[in-house]
């Protein structure tokens, strides 16, 4: 199947691209730079100049199955002035539109539309438990969301099956709502919002891209369904529950006059009570697999997969090495396939949190023994140059790159993969050595170990999204040495 997906450099659509990969599914993603499209979503995507004209747009249609319609500017991206609803207007409704058009366009039509949408749709309404068939809210954002669909419902004149995903709070590593979240109520500064009595609808990451991959190719997935979780919350509820997950308190309630201050009516999207019901979800069977909310958000924090202790004893290549981070995958996939996929320099920003804003720098020759590479990413706000080098290249079997320059006084990066049958075990070691003696050291303390653990937690849920993966063993992270 191929599938045309607009919004792909997202935090959904980055999720949803390896989702389809792990399928077989070809992917073409609708983008406005290539560089940075390319950075994000690895090799195997085909990349679609979102600047073609609609003609362009309907011969791309001819070659594609299904359309994933995920663009639309973010909501709480400041007031909604006349020149903002403006742009969240066209990020939704125009491009539908566009796509719309294109399809009716084409030669040969993709056969389904599975068409983004929001909980919104809804308005504020209190307790009233809503399902698909209840109907739209009166204020702005209910009718930006009834525009919205109506746009997506054209396709249906032309023999596509339209799905139109009424989408909640994402819950996900590295993004999202939690990521914006995150630091207030690490800090244990976190707490409901407004009066905390309103109901909050929410759905794990990986269980909306699995709707996605269902609505595909189910026929029975057609019309509105809420793509939420049957467990439900309300803002006081959902910041116990992340304050369980971070084992912090969450009792400091942020009030709806200052949320109003700051967003004016764009604060309705965190204060407008939507008590939501994926009653379609429910009748099609489909079964969550995080479907309550302490669960979902553990599974989100929770880094036990990835150790970092100090290096005992030290080895003599790299004796400069003071600490090691071990990581250990069982992939579902063969060998060859696991190897050829991490052995493309293209692939490291997918399987790089956005935030990093990772870009390799020029051409990437291939890889083997002595191969450079260069990029760019971020470290909170600091910009980094970083070029490593191939030190050892075992096809199949091994390979391990070393940091040339860059942040750190050493990084020695070993990849391991042994086939167990039609699954790989893929174990990553890395040994490093932060600069600066005795500060650097603290600043391992204080965030390096932190920042390195998510990366690797977010690495293993790409892996999860593409590949699938095995049981593996829980292991717990030792504790590091004094400085």
């Amino acid at each position: 199947m191929r599938v045309f997906i607009t919004g792909a450099t997202g935090f959904i659509g980055r999720a949803l691209v390896p989702r389809l990969q792990r399928e077989g599914y070809s992917v073409l993603a609708w983008v406005r730079s290539d560089a940075s499209a390319r950075s994000l979503l690895g090799a195997d995507v085909e990349l679609i100049s979102a600047t073609d004209d609609v003609g362009a747009l309907a011969t791309t249609m001819e070659r594609c199955d299904a359309v994933v319609n995920l663009a639309g500017a973010p909501l709480l991206g400041g007031r909604w002035t006349t020149a903002r609803r403006r742009i969240l207007e066209d990020s939704r409704i125009q491009v539908t539109s566009s796509l719309v058009q294109a399809m009716a366009l084409a030669r040969t039509r993709p056969r389904v539309l599975v068409s983004g949408s929001a909980v919104g749709y809804y308005g504020d309404r209190g307790d009233d438990p809503l399902t698909e068939v209840s109907s739209a809210g009166t204020d702005y954002l209910a009718g930006l969301c009834t525009r919205w669909e109506d746009a997506a419902r054209q396709a249906e004149a032309l023999g596509v099956r339209v799905v139109r995903l009424r989408t909640s709070i994402v819950l996900g590593r590295a993004g999202g709502a939690l990521a914006q979240m995150r630091l207030p109520f690490a800090l244990g500064l976190g707490g409901p919002v407004g009066s905390g009595r309103q109901y909050v609808p929410w759905i794990h990451l990986h269980d909306l891209v699995d709707i996605v991959a269902t609505a595909l190719v189910d026929q029975r997935y057609r019309g509105p369904i809420n793509g939420v979780a049957p467990a439900q919350a309300t803002s006081r509820s959902f910041a116990r529950a992340f304050g369980r997950a971070l084992r912090r308190p969450a009792v400091l309630p942020v009030p709806a006059v200052a949320l109003n201050a700051i967003f004016g009516k764009a604060s309705t999207v965190l204060l407008a009570s939507q008590r939501v019901v994926p009653r379609a979800l429910e009748t099609l069977g489909f079964q969550c697999a995080f479907p309550h909310l302490d669960a979902a958000l553990l599974d989100i924090v929770t880094v036990d997969a990835v150790t970092i202790a100090p290096v005992r004893p030290r080895r003599d290549d790299i004796r400069a090495a003071r600490y090691e981070l071990r990581t250990r995958t069982a992939v579902h996939a063969p060998l060859e396939q696991t190897f050829a996929f991490f052995s493309k320099a293209a692939n490291l920003g997918l399987i790089t949190p956005a935030s990093m804003r990772f870009t390799i720098q020029g051409e990437v020759p291939p890889i083997t023994t002595g191969t450079a590479i260069r990029y760019r990413l971020r470290v909170g706000p600091i910009p980094v140059r970083w070029r490593t080098r191939i030190a050892a290249w075992n096809p199949n079997g091994s390979f391990v790159d070393c940091q040339e320059t860059g942040p750190y006084r050493l990084w020695w990066h070993e990849h391991r993969f042994e086939a167990h049958g039609a699954i790989t075990v893929m174990e990553d070691r890395v040994y490093y050595a932060p600069r600066f003696g005795f500060l650097g050291r603290l600043a391992h303390r204080l965030f390096i170990r932190t920042m390195l653990t998510e990366i690797f937690q977010y690495r293993r849920d790409i892996i999860h999204l593409r590949f699938g993966t095995a049981h593996a063993t829980r292991v717990v992270v030792p504790h590091e040495e004094a400085s």
